[in-house]
């Protein structure tokens, strides 16, 4: 079981990682994300929505993106999402089928 200091610095480092991909790294898209490592943005909201579910907080997948995302889907969409290749969305069907549907 962590201590509560380990606990505050797994937080600390997550709000770091957060802050990275939603302040200093808007550039990265999460297509590439998950293509290079098999997460994104959108898996690390999905993980704060089941890790709220775990504490028995009810919480929407739109709910936890707006969380983790600091605004909406839409408004991420439009100013930081640019379209897909085919190359791209080819890669991500492999990605997120080794990655998300099979965890």
């Amino acid at each position: 079981m962590p201590t509560q200091t380990e606990i505050e610095l797994q937080a600390a480092a997550f709000r770091r990682l957060q802050k990275h991909l939603m302040e200093d790294r808007t550039d990265v898209q999460n297509i590439d994300m998950m293509n290079l490592a098999g997460f994104c943005r959108n898996c690390l909201s999905r993980w704060y929505q089941e890790a709220a579910a775990e504490k028995g907080i009810e919480m929407t997948k739109d709910e936890s993106r707006e969380l983790f995302y600091g605004m909406t889907m839409a408004e991420w969409k439009a100013n930081f999402q640019t379209d897909a290749s085919e190359d791209q969305q080819n890669a991500f069907k492999k990605a997120f089928a080794e990655n998300v549907e099979k965890g």
